[in-house]
């Protein structure tokens, strides 16, 4: 195993990274969301799914973009 790899999360307190629990992960990145989308609307959100994943991921990921976001923005790399 690398030992540089991160086995925790890491949030942002006063300009410097310390450890968190995931709950506190969580929490955080939904208030950005949560914020941006207040903020922008939410066509202002987008999202990038991967064709190499499974189908079952790829229905979540536009699931979550379309209902939970709503927000149309989603593709993936399939052209590439």
């Amino acid at each position: 195993m690398d030992s540089a790899r991160l086995t925790q999360p890491y949030v942002r307190a006063n300009g410097a990274l310390r450890p968190a629990t995931w709950d506190e992960a969580l929490d955080r990145a939904a208030a950005g969301f949560q914020t941006a989308l207040d903020q922008h609307g939410p066509t202002a959100f987008g999202m990038f799914s991967c064709s190499k994943t499974t189908n079952e991921l790829n229905f979540m990921a536009q699931k979550f973009t379309r209902a939970v976001i709503g927000s149309n923005n989603i593709d993936s790399c399939n052209r590439t």
